[in-house]
């Protein structure tokens, strides 16, 4: 393909794409298909000869579209978001167009050093401390996700510790966290080689709003000891996946640091409101961290994915993940000029990730970023308090951010009929296919969540899926009552 045919078919998909995005509402939220619908629409085997890019643009549209869940709809509220923009998809379509595999400084400069540069800018935003900062003896680097952000701080905290108390001490670490964190955590430490019965999942309840208590950890530390075990890593979490929880950062820092243990902050969520100074106050306590993690790509307008992750002791991570191939080997890597980002990830290979993000910083700028948060912020608070009228419903945890949890009352007290109640809900809420909730459990009950964070959400959807809900609701207890 040549220049001019590149020029052609990239207007072609350009055009695609913003058809997509003004027609979207015009979409079920959640995919409606079953399973194996696909495999009856395409053929099985590729083709031998071209297709025209306007066939396949077709099958799109009669065959693909309908089996997407459409995250960046308006009446997405499922999960949590992933965001898009215009500015982080123009980032996406020039890092593909470079097409750059940047493992290290000297397979394209510019790819490290503005991502050194771009982190620096984002934990300033943050206020993040300095020891965060590459130009000291940490620094930023650009994950996939929040899972492989604590995958590698795990591995680098569990090599430290094995070189302080001996190599053969594996089955005695232990790794603490509480019953809201993420499973991401339980997959690391399955990777990282902890043994199951040493992953300490501390129970919260809604005494503490599901944050992690510091007595519970130091209790549970306190054993470990007793019985020769060594405690290495403590995750805590700012904005839960279940109810958007806040872990108390600096007391349970001041545990782990007491302990010698490593502490890591997933703010994957809610890192981003923190660029807002009447939100920042979630993450005080962030300087007793070892490493701090946020997704761009969720509530902070940068196509997936780009999951930010900082650490004070870069040379912590390389020791546990660095390879020195002599077909990789170069003179200013040699020579301990550069940063080599392989040695601060899993794979080798790695895109081109900090132009998203730094277009989304330049083409947005802090002022509208912080617009963007707190109007959704604004939504979610109008949308709690719709919920708080109907006397039918019970909001279940305080709302932080942009994450309401709530549920259906079960008639007569009936908590065991509450949980099918509200599940049931649930399934006629997303069979409509116009609007798109999930749901968690706490303490036991069965919640519905509404996470405002889509792009292009306005009021008027809110207040839209508000009566979804509503009609839901009522058609289920009249057929309750009939029964």
């Amino acid at each position: 393909m040549d220049a001019e045919q590149l020029r052609e078919n990239a207007h072609k998909m350009v055009d695609f794409i913003a058809d997509y995005y003004k027609s979207i509402e015009n979409f079920p939220v959640l995919s409606q298909v079953q399973p194996g619908y696909l495999h009856n629409l395409i053929p099985d085997s590729a083709p031998h000869h071209p297709e025209s890019l306007q066939n396949i643009l077709d099958d799109i549209q009669e065959k693909i579209l309908p089996g997407v869940t459409h995250w960046q709809s308006p009446n997405y509220f499922a999960y949590y978001p992933s965001n898009s923009s215009v500015a982080g998809f123009l980032g996406e379509m020039l890092s593909a167009g470079l097409n750059i595999v940047g493992f290290s400084w000297i397979t394209s400069p510019a790819a490290t050093e503005l991502e050194m540069i771009v982190l620096d800018w984002l934990a300033k935003l943050l206020k993040l401390p300095e020891d965060f900062l590459s130009t000291g003896q940490g620094g930023g680097v650009i994950q996939g996700t929040a899972s492989e952000a604590v995958l590698v701080v795990l591995l680098a905290a569990r090599d430290k510790a094995l070189k302080r108390v001996g190599k053969n001490s594996l089955e005695k670490l232990v790794v603490y966290a509480s019953d809201q964190t993420h499973s991401a955590l339980q997959k690391a430490c399955q990777i990282g080689g902890i043994h199951p019965q040493n992953f300490r999942v501390l129970k919260t309840d809604s005494s503490t709003n599901y944050s992690l208590s510091p007595d519970s950890l130091a209790e549970a530390i306190s054993r470990d000891l007793t019985i020769g075990l060594i405690p290495f890593f403590l995750c805590a979490t700012v904005g839960t996946t279940s109810s958007t929880a806040v872990d108390p950062l600096l007391a349970l820092g001041n545990i782990a640091k007491s302990n010698g243990m490593w502490f890591h902050v997933d703010a994957a969520y809610a890192g981003s409101a923190c660029i807002c100074p009447e939100y920042r106050q979630y993450i005080d306590g962030v300087e007793e961290a070892d490493s701090f993690n946020m997704n761009a790509h969720k509530w902070f307008l940068t196509n997936f994915d780009c999951s930010a992750l900082w650490v004070k002791d870069r040379n912590t991570l390389i020791q546990s993940l660095s390879t020195n191939p002599e077909f990789l080997k170069n003179k200013a890597s040699q020579a301990n000029m550069v940063v080599d980002y392989k040695d601060w990830q899993i794979p080798l290979g790695r895109r081109f990730r900090s132009l998203k993000l730094w277009m989304v910083l330049r083409l947005y700028g802090l002022e509208n970023l912080q617009g963007y948060i707190r109007n959704h912020i604004q939504l979610a608070k109008h949308f709690e308090g719709l919920v708080a009228q109907d006397l039918r419903f019970e909001v279940v945890t305080p709302r932080i951010f942009s994450l309401v949890c709530f549920r259906l009352l079960p008639p007569h007290n009936d908590e065991d009929h509450g949980n099918k109640l509200n599940h049931k809900l649930l399934d006629d809420i997303n069979s409509t296919g116009k609007i798109f909730i999930s749901h968690t459990v706490l303490s036991g009950k069965y919640i519905l969540r509404f996470a405002v964070g889509a792009p292009l959400t306005e009021w008027r959807h809110v207040n839209a899926a508000w009566e979804v809900m509503q009609d839901k609701a009522s058609a289920l207890l009249a057929r309750l009552s009939i029964e």
